[in-house]
């Protein structure tokens, strides 16, 4: 049982990425940019996918899904602490940072899942092409791209209800630039077990089991590249498959780092490093990986900005 004179911290300070004052200023910059294009990219491509009538097929009726929640997940993380190195202050109430973590895990989780749920997509699609159609049935395509936004918001929430029964009395900052479940859980003054078993069995049906499927899926898919005739067909295969698989590897390798690794081999510096690349830079990558080979949408994006320029003319 816990002290009765025990009193939890009402804020947090969130130390952020860098403590000084000059790498600030080009973390600012640089995490501007990387935000804006972040948005622009994502924002376009929900456009040009809503806006095609060519577009509404699964592949990017996913690809969608993806783009807005990587949009609202760099939104939940980045603006904060560009609002807290430009005002130069760095504190968070617990509320918020409940409402930040909340958020963030949510969007995580749905992030994690759907890139899964696409490459079973690609999966289908090339190994099994003449029933596609069939198996990627509409009433299929709403319970995976929606099953995931239910399945995390239970997920979050409980997160969330296991940490604010927690006791913050002592130390209050954050080695962070966002509140998140790890550096929060070595602040607590009370017993922890319960939400570490917690964020294991979550890491490993969030991110261990969907990274497994990518790569089931892509073994396929790659065997069933290797049977294609054309050689330059194969390449081109190839290709668009190892720009997918960067993005998983970036993706999925920084989060197991984070989230399955054990504690003794984790630093703060290790764990900002690895979040910086799935809260600010695979949400930046996946509008380009996704985009840049595919025709498709190249052409629905030329469509949207010139609609886009002939009605502001």
């Amino acid at each position: 049982m816990e002290p009765r004179n025990q009193t939890s911290a009402s804020e947090f300070i969130l130390l952020g990425l860098s403590e000084n004052p000059e790498q600030e200023t080009l973390l600012f910059a640089l995490f501007l940019c990387v935000y804006v294009v972040t948005v622009v990219g994502n924002l376009l491509i929900i456009l040009a996918v809503s806006s095609d009538s060519h577009l509404h097929t699964p592949m990017y009726f996913f690809l969608g899904n993806l783009s807005l929640v990587d949009f609202c997940l760099a939104t939940n993380t980045v603006p904060k602490m560009l609002v807290n190195i430009q005002t130069k202050s760095k504190s968070i109430s617990y509320p918020c940072c409940l409402t930040q973590m909340y958020f963030f895990h949510f969007f995580g989780i749905v992030d994690s899942v759907l890139i899964a749920v696409m490459a079973y997509d690609r999966f289908v699609a090339i190994c099994h092409p003449l029933h596609y159609t069939t198996i990627m049935s509409p009433r299929l395509c709403g319970l995976l791209a929606g099953g995931p936004w239910v399945f995390s918001c239970f997920i979050s929430l409980t997160h969330i209800l296991l940490m604010a029964r927690l006791v913050f009395c002592g130390n209050n900052k954050i080695p962070h630039y966002f509140c998140d479940l790890t550096p929060l859980l070595r602040l607590s003054c009370t017993d922890t077990s319960v939400n570490k078993i917690f964020v294991l069995i979550v890491a490993g049906m969030v991110i261990a089991m969907p990274f497994l499927c990518i790569l089931a899926s892509y073994a396929h898919i790659i065997v069933a590249i290797m049977k294609v005739p054309s050689a330059g067909g194969r390449k081109k295969a190839f290709s668009t498959c190892s720009s997918h698989l960067s993005v998983v590897a970036l993706f999925y390798g920084t989060t197991i780092g984070v989230y399955l690794c054990p504690s003794s081999v984790r630093t703060a510096v290790k764990e900002k490093a690895s979040a910086v690349m799935y809260t600010a830079v695979t949400p930046l990558l996946n509008p380009f990986i996704y985009s840049l080979r595919n025709q498709d949408l190249k052409g629905a994006l030329r469509k949207l900005v010139n609609r886009k320029i002939t009605s502001s003319s």
